[in-house]
């Protein structure tokens, strides 16, 4: 298992990833690869089997940032930089500042000798504030 997380608040644009400055567990046996301060997750297919199985998880906290419009505000989990739909998670505060509490997981399937990238993508039409990110990614087959 690994787990990354980002506590203080970060603004992120429109169709821009969440950064993750640190990590609480890392994966040692390189299935999981992470440079601090990336939004980007290499998951490796090593496996004897046909592919390997990811199950990917994340919390935050999420809120319109400063002088943003009151809409609906989203993220998901992107698979290759395309937003996994089926993780969306929307919520419309009442203004500027106002947090809610997301989270959403999928699982990940990677073709053994391959890799796939896994971020968290602001999928918004504006700038979003995300605090108390969180991320963890436990290989399960």
């Amino acid at each position: 298992m690994a787990e990354y997380v980002n506590v203080p608040v970060q603004t992120i644009q429109a169709n821009q990833n969440a950064i993750f400055s640190s990590e609480t567990s890392c994966c040692n046996s390189g299935c999981v690869i992470h440079r601090t301060g990336s939004g980007q997750f290499t998951l490796r297919g090593g496996s004897q089997n046909c592919r390997a199985k990811y199950r990917v998880t994340f919390s935050g906290n999420i809120a319109i940032a400063a002088a943003g419009e009151v809409t609906p505000i989203s993220v998901a989990i992107a698979i290759n930089g395309e937003a996994d739909l089926s993780t969306n998670a929307i919520v419309t505060p009442a203004a500027a500042g106002d947090y809610f509490n997301v989270a959403m997981s999928t699982d990940v399937w990677v073709p053994r000798c391959c890799c796939a990238q896994v971020s968290i993508k602001n999928t918004s039409g504006q700038a979003i504030d995300l605090q108390n990110a969180n991320i963890t990614i436990n290989r399960e087959g």
